[in-house]
């Protein structure tokens, strides 16, 4: 189920900074309490192949997100102590050493179970054990997610494992949506930040058209 254009949940998960400080972070209030926009990117593991060519991607691309008045904040189920372990670690090892943005340890599950972002393939009842037996790694898909500073969802989309993020694309998502928000006009396909834009209306489009 789509989550755009709802309340991004309102959830403390644990965190852990750059230097190692334990955290609680509440993305919805990061995004209220702090009137900025919110970039949530969920990842499958550390330590692991894709995943941080991700996180240095985002990383080389924070003063952008600042300038646009954008946190980014990475996210897993992995545990803080991992993640701490795997940001001191060197880039050419496979580490993330240097990323400064905070990473969410979602251990229990919570937050990326309320938004449906793990792979869990089938589940099962055992008598024998009485408990739940599942099938399929229980760790999250790529998911990301763009909040507003209302807190609200405007743009989520989900890779499969193997496949990474365009980085720019969503510098691209937050400068259409803040011209939106500022201009009161939509943006057509493949805008970019300086073209031109359209008002809601069936002229607007036709003569959009005409011209492009």
């Amino acid at each position: 189920m789509s989550l755009v254009g709802k309340k991004f949940p309102s959830i403390a998960v644990d965190a852990i900074s750059e230097m190692g400080d334990n955290l609680k972070i509440n993305i919805f209030e990061e995004a209220v309490n702090n009137n900025k926009k919110v970039l949530l990117f969920w990842y499958p593991k550390d330590f692991t192949f894709v995943c941080p060519t991700e996180l240095h991607a985002f990383q080389a691309a924070l003063p952008e997100f600042e300038k646009r008045n954008t946190i980014v904040i990475g996210a897993s189920c992995d545990t803080n102590e991992v993640h701490f372990a795997w940001l001191n670690t060197p880039k050419n090892n496979g580490g993330i050493e240097g990323v400064t943005y905070p990473i969410l340890a979602d251990t229990n599950r919570n937050l990326a179970n309320i938004l449906g972002i793990l792979d869990i393939e089938a589940t099962s009842y055992s008598e024998e054990t009485d408990s739940v037996i599942i099938e399929g790694s229980n760790v999250t898909y790529r998911a990301t997610y763009l909040i507003d500073e209302t807190g609200k969802i405007f743009h989520e989309s989900v890779n499969d494992m193997p496949l990474g993020r365009n980085v720019n694309e969503y510098l691209r998502m937050v400068d259409a949506y803040t011209h939106i928000q500022t201009k009161g006009e939509v943006c057509p396909a493949n805008w970019e930040a300086g073209k031109e834009a359209m008002s809601a209306d069936r002229l607007s489009t036709a003569e959009y058209l005409s011209a492009n």
